[in-house]
């Protein structure tokens, strides 16, 4: 039997990455604060990453397999060092925000990352997970796989910025949806189960880009919308407009999320071939979004979340840009 740590495990791709380890039959511990519960059938190992003495309680174990999904360096820089030694395989669950190159269309794992974050500098998520993945490939080497997932979608999503599509149907009914600008816009989405079962199962070792194939965003929202039912009109915002309303891209309050500028073609349309090549899966964009549309239902289209328009301001907008 297969002996997992993983360092987190209660979180949403942390936890589904328990679970998945857990079904392919695999002893699972979980080392975190305890904030929530482990997965059933995992232990929880109660610590604090910012404690010298954290992994202490694990330190004294031969790991077959030790996951990490951390996004500050100094945790996982501490991890390695107290648990490099006693595992077989370390994956480092990073991210495709190590790239600096956000133009380029169709970029494979060897695109230039940022420079890694230094200890003195503001927190950067990018650098952080650059200097993340150093310490696990230099201390690791062949035996560390660096998963970099772009954008990760499914129930649960604690971002709200692909759920946030599917509210924005259901609340309008028959009334109308603003959408971003949409011609020659993309989008790569992978479901949080794909993402999971592949950082549990793959094999390989260096850096794979976990990541959906590149998909016109004008279809994704399309599958959206009919999954929900909606017949109100749909209506497209210019770009300059927008900004001039003060509506953000991808993601956070006040946004239309997954709207990107036209100048970062190459954030959504990377090579994911060796993601596919080694195994990885790509659930049917269907399925992912009718599970997406039902967590929606349930968890209320008017609640409050991270990304996106309320549906007041939503309303603003529309009036905006029907004079």
């Amino acid at each position: 039997m297969t002996d997992v740590l993983i360092l987190g495990g209660t979180g949403w791709l942390s936890g589904r990455i328990a679970a998945h380890a857990l079904g392919a039959g695999a002893t699972v511990t979980c080392l975190a604060r305890g904030a929530r519960p482990a997965p059933p059938g995992a232990s929880l190992v109660l610590a604090d990453r910012d404690e010298e003495d954290a992994y202490d309680v694990v330190s004294g174990t031969d790991w077959d397999h030790v996951i990490d999904i951390s996004s500050r360096a100094d945790h996982v820089s501490a991890a390695v060092r107290a648990l490099g030694d006693r595992a077989a395989r370390w994956t480092f669950v990073s991210s495709m925000s190590v790239y600096r190159d956000d133009e380029t269309v169709g970029t494979d794992e060897s695109a230039p990352r940022h420079p890694a974050a230094q200890e003195a500098e503001e927190y950067d998520y990018g650098p952080q997970k650059v200097a993340a993945e150093d310490a696990v490939q230099d201390a690791l080497g062949d035996r560390a796989l660096l998963v970099r997932p772009g954008l990760i979608v499914g129930d649960g999503d604690p971002s709200d910025r692909f759920g946030y599509w599917a509210a924005a149907f259901l609340r309008a009914l028959d009334e109308p949806v603003l959408v971003p600008p949409l011609h020659g816009r993309k989008a790569q989405i992978i479901d949080v189960d794909d993402v999971a079962a592949f950082v549990v199962a793959a094999t390989v070792t260096g850096a794979v880009n976990a990541i959906g194939g590149v998909r016109d965003l004008e279809d994704v929202l399309r599958t959206v919308r009919a999954a929900t039912g909606h017949i109100g009109q749909v209506i497209v915002g210019d770009e300059e407009r927008l900004v001039a309303e003060g509506v953000e891209y991808w993601a956070g309050p006040r946004s239309l999320p997954l709207w990107l500028p036209p100048e970062m073609a190459g954030f959504m349309t990377r090579s994911n071939a060796r993601y596919t090549e080694s195994g990885g899966t790509l659930s049917p964009l269907s399925d992912t979004v009718e599970r997406v549309v039902a967590d929606e239902r349930e968890r209320g289209v008017d609640r409050e979340r991270r990304a996106g328009l309320t549906r007041t301001e939503e309303r603003e907008l529309l009036d905006v840009f029907a004079r």
